[in-house]
């Protein structure tokens, strides 16, 4: 049988360098002990590092104990949302990760706290191909969400998904390129994509936006291109030859890194405006960008309803998280 080394580390406690390099994610999580500090409980983190002699693989088990991870759901704003105004007593936090920082807002709605990350940063300088999107996806993990709302700009391919109406996907094409789409990097899983979009939270989505009265459409499949450039008409037939309803260019690889992670998620797609061939118009970001400003007030009463019917500690098949790899044969 393979050894296993189990490394218990209190924040007082010096840690062997060596260890650190053995197990390169227990010397990331140690980095955020610092950030951490305001938990006044001792903190213990468990970190169980199994030697594999095959190729010299180590894969790192990591669990945190004792420390109080109390934010459970994330909002992940795409374009044109970029401030978390629906929150109280927002604070900033960089949490470190082993794909590069991260930059979080948290902040409370309704006595709970609510983690935001601007998807293409503050002032929409990151372009879909260049989001990074494991940084993101795994420092919502470390701060312990469980349920994340993505609002994405899309267009649409379907006369019955028209401009300013919501659709709240459920399938996805992937027509991205050069994305880093996993977390494993040694090792295989094999990720069971049946549902990608979690069912529950897409059901409590269609159930706010019925309460306050706004359009939507409760499933569609959400084509995702590489970007940064808008499509082909030439592309946009053949989108809708394969089934497509809408397309974008962010929600590919976030929705398969958060079922790695063990968190569900759904996407809150707004229509900006009909595809390239379809409308009668040349596309601009500028046209996205109005639209999605003409829209804001009925995003953030849909996320804040949302919020409201979300039981925070509820379980679901999403959680089951595959992120232990089998070794490499």
């Amino acid at each position: 049988m393979s050894p296993a080394i189990f490394i218990f580390v209190y924040y007082d406690f010096k840690v062997d360098k060596s260890i650190c390099q053995m197990a390169p994610w227990l010397a990331v999580i140690l980095k955020n002990l610092s950030s951490l500090k305001e938990s006044k409980q001792q903190g213990r983190i468990v970190a169980k590092v199994k030697m594999k002699s095959r190729n010299n693989q180590v894969d790192v088990l990591q669990g945190m104990e004792g420390l109080k991870m109390t934010v459970r759901i994330a909002i992940i704003g795409g374009t044109g949302v970029y401030d978390p105004s629906i929150l109280d007593d927002v604070r900033q936090k960089r949490l470190e990760t082993p794909f590069g920082p991260v930059w979080v807002k948290i902040g409370n709605y309704r006595e709970r706290e609510v983690a935001f990350v601007a998807r293409h940063g503050e002032d929409h300088s990151v372009p879909p191909h260049l989001v990074n999107y494991r940084a993101n996806i795994w420092g919502l993990k470390q701060l312990g969400v469980k349920s994340i709302l993505a609002t994405a700009a899309v267009g649409s391919l379907n006369p019955k998904m028209k401009p300013c109406q919501l659709v709240f996907v459920d399938q996805f094409l992937d027509f991205t390129k050069s994305r880093p789409q996993t977390f494993i990097e040694k090792g295989v899983v094999h990720l069971d994509m049946t549902d990608p979009y979690c069912p529950e939270l897409r059901a409590t989505l269609a159930r706010a936006a019925r309460e306050l009265g706004l359009e939507h459409h409760t499933a569609g499949t959400y084509v995702c291109t590489e970007g940064p450039r808008f499509e082909t008409p030439a592309e946009i037939r053949m989108f809708r030859q394969l089934g497509g309803d809408i397309v974008g260019m962010t929600s590919v690889p976030e929705v398969v890194l958060a079922r790695e992670a063990g968190i569900c998620y759904a996407t809150i797609a707004m229509v900006t405006n009909f595809a390239a061939g379809i409308s009668p118009n040349r596309l601009s970001h500028q046209e996205v960008v109005e639209v999605m400003a003409e829209n804001t007030a009925n995003l953030r009463r849909l996320v804040m309803r949302a919020i409201e019917l979300l039981q925070p500690d509820r379980t679901c098949l999403c959680h089951e998280t595959p992120l232990v790899p089998s070794a490499v044969k």
